[in-house]
């Protein structure tokens, strides 16, 4: 199911969600994508400056793929609802 994310917080948590659902740890998804357990930690709360190669990466591992899209209008709540 497709997910919105407007910041790095909701991008982190859509990550950590996939994660999850893979039943891969932080360490895990870091060693199948050359990443510090550490680095996936700070992705995963929309902390540090994460390079777009970086979370290219990430998505790939866990079978997931950015699309670009014209921003909707969808509320403030909504989005909450989802994340």
């Amino acid at each position: 199911m497709p997910q919105t994310a407007r910041n790095a917080t909701q991008i982190g948590a859509a990550i950590r969600r996939a994660r999850r659902q893979a039943r891969l740890t932080q360490a895990a998804l870091g060693a199948k994508t050359g990443l510090r357990q550490a680095t996936i930690s700070e992705l995963e709360r929309g902390e540090g400056d994460v390079r777009l190669s970086t979370l290219l990466d990430v998505l790939a591992a866990l079978g997931l793929e950015l699309v670009i899209d014209e921003r909707g209008r969808a509320s403030a709540g909504r989005l909450d609802d989802i994340f």
